[in-house]
């Protein structure tokens, strides 16, 4: 595993009871999400990345950082890969905070895998596990291994649901009137040139893009756009690239730099979709999780980054906000 920075454990460690894991401010309309608190100010969005660490369909722990690492990689791929498909981004005012343009989101996720694997109840690897061949409208033969790259890359889009996303090839999500024909060939043509400059820029940087999410909608000019995060730790796998091959051929997990490894924990512990209270996972679970964000941003991003105090967030945000909600 590329070493953790050390002198900034304590930074972490400090933080623990400062997480940001809600806000309540008295602008908009507000949305909590499972990461994110979007405040509607009905011609833009203010989209606040907190500290709440989602999986297996609820929120898991508080990461301190953690939102900040996330908002700040998301803006940076936006910045990169305008060239290739808009984005909703307008500004970042604040390290947790993004203002968007609104746009009018497609109700479907677009996962693209060029690995087998995962732990959830919609990971490719879990599906197969349990002798699915056939998922999301793709057939996958007999044999493959867990961590095994695929021959290319290939999507398994899902609904969009507040509690359970639903596997959905892309004949149904036509069939069944999620999006048109035209709207899911340009869409997905758009994730697929998406995720191979992602899997570019993550090889440079000596990692590995396992698989991803996009989420796309129309601005208000019609466009179609990229919405919500890109290649952040939270909606895409990340393996280190220099231990993989060895690794695989030993039936050794990657080395990751993603938060399967606590995901991982929770299955282990306890049942993590039907246990109406999880336990808590260890601290230097949490703090080893910090270090990962920030640790991607950093490598993928070639930029220092910056702890802002965790003391009063609210007031902070607030404060950078100044000059957007008047």
């Amino acid at each position: 595993m590329t070493a953790i920075n050390t002198s900034n454990l304590q930074a972490f460690e400090t933080a623990l009871p400062h997480c940001l894991t809600d806000t309540d401010f008295n602008f908009g309309i507000k949305y909590r999400g499972k990461v994110r608190d979007t405040y509607d100010l009905g011609d833009r969005l203010i989209l606040i990345t907190t500290d709440r660490q989602s999986a297996f369909d609820r929120v898991i722990a508080a990461v301190p950082y953690k939102g900040q690492a996330l908002n700040l990689t998301s803006a940076w791929w936006f910045e990169q890969t305008q060239s290739i498909v808009p984005n909703h981004l307008l500004a970042i005012p604040d390290p947790n905070v993004l203002i968007a343009k609104k746009c009018h989101v497609f109700p479907i996720e677009f996962v693209i895998r060029a690995y087998i694997t995962g732990t959830t109840n919609t990971s490719l690897w879990t599906q197969y596990q349990q002798g699915k061949r056939e998922y999301c409208g793709l057939s996958f033969p007999d044999g493959l291994r867990k961590n095994q790259r695929l021959l290319e890359p290939v999507m398994t889009p899902t609904t969009k649901d507040k509690q359970h996303d639903r596997p959905i090839s892309p004949a149904e999500i036509i069939s069944e009137g999620w999006m048109t024909k035209a709207e899911w060939e340009e869409t997905s043509a758009a994730a697929l040139q998406l995720f191979a400059y992602g899997s570019q820029v993550a090889a440079k940087h000596g990692l590995i893009l396992v698989d991803t999410k996009y989420e796309f909608g129309r601005d208000q000019a019609g466009n179609i756009v990229i919405v919500d995060e890109m290649h952040t730790p939270d909606s895409s796998r990340y393996w280190l690239a220099n231990s993989y091959e060895e690794r695989f051929n030993q039936n050794l997990e990657p080395e990751n730099i993603d938060k399967e490894f606590l995901r991982l924990w929770f299955a282990k512990n306890c049942d993590p979709y039907q246990d109406k209270t999880l336990p808590t996972a260890p601290p230097e679970l949490i703090v080893t999780l910090a270090s990962r964000y920030v640790q991607l941003y950093e490598m993928i991003t070639n930029l220092h980054f910056n702890f802002s105090a965790v003391e009063n967030i609210e007031k902070r945000i607030m404060k950078n906000l100044a000059g957007w909600i008047g």
